[in-house]
């Protein structure tokens, strides 16, 4: 397709031939410049037989018909700019809007329990020498865990027992002895890994009267540890609700 530059350089060529009188010589002069200006224009292999051939008539009609070809490629060039435009913008507001879809989800699966997490937080491990430790202390923990702002959460106990611990985990005491959470059976002793601010966590862990002392005071022992790194990888599977539906939006009114 011929450029703006090579298709004025060719109107030029046209009209100073057209605008030569009709001399032997210099119309041979101008029909040599209107077949090197078309000739680099629109590339044809026999612009040179059809220029010669030309009249000033047919001269004026073709020059007529490239200043309309001229103005149709630069609409179209206009209207594929604008294309492109928009496209480009729909792009980045797509990608814009995939970015921070795939953030949120990565966020709600955090809180979930259904994506991995990685982070700095607390380390407690409970040990229970004598068989005292019930599920209602070691939930406690969970929920101081919780308040003080423990973003994820799991329990070990036992070989290869790992649960992650969310909202609808349930906590039982087991006839045998050790801790059911989640429906797995657990073992002491138990660690739970909450990532989160270190000396926040800590800090909650140890009010008096609390999930610690509790335990502590039945003959259980506590040991809180602060990690820069804990990687909490136990998963959760979702399950459908059984009575919970989603609620339509408040009227803003």
């Amino acid at each position: 397709m011929p450029t703006p530059a090579t298709t004025d350089e060719a109107r030029a060529r046209l009209r100073r031939a057209l605008s030569l009188r009709r001399g032997p010589g210099q119309v041979g002069a101008a029909v040599l410049l209107g077949l090197l200006g078309f000739a680099v224009a629109i590339q044809l292999t026999d612009a040179t037989d059809v220029l010669s051939r030309a009249s000033r008539a047919d001269l004026v009609q073709i020059l007529g018909g490239l200043d309309t070809r001229t103005d149709q490629l630069e609409a179209e060039l206009r209207r594929l700019e604008q294309t492109r435009s928009e496209l480009q913008a729909g792009a980045g507001d797509s990608e814009a809007a995939l970015a921070e879809a795939r953030a949120r989800l990565d966020t709600f699966g955090i809180l979930a329990g259904t994506e991995a997490a990685e982070g700095p937080g607390v380390s407690v491990r409970v040990a229970d020498p004598q068989g005292s430790v019930r599920a209602v202390a070691v939930l406690g923990a969970v929920q101081e865990l919780r308040d003080a702002g423990a973003e994820a959460i799991q329990i070990r106990g036992g070989p290869d027992r790992v649960v992650r611990v969310v909202a609808s985990t349930p906590f039982a005491d087991l006839p045998s002895g050790g801790v059911s959470v989640g429906d797995v059976a657990l073992s002491p002793p138990y660690l739970l890994e909450a990532i989160g601010d270190p000396d926040t966590l800590q800090t909650a862990l140890g009010i008096p009267g609390g999930a610690v002392a509790s335990i502590t005071a039945g003959g259980g022992a506590v040991d809180v540890r602060q990690a820069d790194r804990l990687l909490v990888d136990a998963l959760h599977e979702l399950t459908e609700p059984t009575y919970a539906r989603p609620a339509p939006p408040a009227d803003g009114g």
